[in-house]
């Protein structure tokens, strides 16, 4: 005879199986004068997430989510572009990771923002809580070099091309990338109120007009392709993964058929991909201050 379910049987049943905190790198404060409208904490989660142009809603169907905007920024009021600023977010980002580790509602956490700041720092806290960590650069790699032998990088500004650089070579994939081409483009930030952005352009392709970033971004995916082996196209920068849709449609409407990734969608399905294995990262790449069992020696 099967058991009446208890209020907590039945609260065990209707819990999702995915349970995900998305946490942005940072946030600017509401009166900075270079804040993307996306990092509003006015806005619903669904925008903050930019669902209206990613395509990202069908990930998320069976997943309990909540989202975080991130530390705001401690460095000034205009979003992350060098390695500095990229060091100034990843340590304010850390408690939030471990906060959420501690709170016991998430299986995993995804890391928004192509440039991953505090990703390594993020899989050490998790770990001993069996929480997976994802993340945009990391997540877009590996997929990447399972669909094609070489990837390329499209990706928006010369210092953070830079920085992207050594991510490629944090997770061994310098064998994998073909190359990162630069845009040339920028995000908004004191003293260069001149020149076009990242965020303007990507409204002008929204509302249907020409985009520069778009036709910069189809210019270098075919060089990629043609001069440089690329199999698959990625982004670095996270203002550049709306992108995808459209430079997806103009390469296939030319006949090459490659696919082109973006960072948020390839993070949810490797944060799935781990709850569905029961996996989170290994002890051994991630020990804790007092590990059960240590090796004497390391290779590199």
């Amino acid at each position: 005879m099967t058991q009446p379910d208890t209020p907590v049987r039945a609260a065990a049943a209707a819990a999702k199986k995915y349970r995900f905190l998305f946490i942005q790198p940072f946030e600017l404060p509401r009166n900075s004068r270079f804040a993307d409208p996306y990092h509003s904490d006015a806005l619903s989660k669904e925008s903050r997430m930019r669902m209206n142009h990613l395509n990202i809603r069908h990930l998320l169907a069976d997943v309990e989510w909540d989202f975080h905007g991130g530390p705001v920024a401690p460095y000034g009021d205009w979003a992350v572009e060098t390695r500095e600023e990229f060091c100034h977010v990843a340590a304010a980002r850390l408690p939030i990771v471990r906060a959420a580790c501690e709170s016991g509602k998430y299986n995993a956490i995804v890391l928004l923002g192509g440039g991953e700041p505090g990703f390594l720092e993020s899989r050490e806290i998790a770990r001993p809580f069996g929480v997976a960590v994802s993340s945009c650069a990391f997540s877009q790699m590996h997929i990447a070099s399972m669909l094609g032998n070489r990837f390329s990088v499209i990706d928006f500004a010369e210092s953070h091309n830079l920085y992207y650089r050594d991510l490629v070579v944090r997770h061994a994939m310098a064998g994998r990338c073909a190359s990162i081409r630069s845009l040339n483009l920028y995000h908004a930030r004191p003293g260069h109120a001149d020149e076009t952005t990242m965020a303007e352009e990507r409204e002008r392709a929204l509302r249907g007009e020409r985009s520069e970033a778009l036709e910069r971004a189809l210019a270098e995916a075919i060089a990629a392709i043609e001069e440089d082996g690329a199999e698959v196209i990625t982004f670095g920068c996270s203002d550049a993964f709306w992108l995808q849709p459209f430079l997806q449609k103009r390469l296939d409407e030319i006949g090459w058929e490659i696919p082109v990734l973006e960072g948020y969608s390839c993070a949810i399905a490797l944060a799935r991909l781990m709850v569905d294995l029961g996996v989170t990262a290994s002890g051994l790449a991630f020990p804790g201050d007092r590990p059960r069992r240590w090796r004497r020696r390391k290779l590199l």
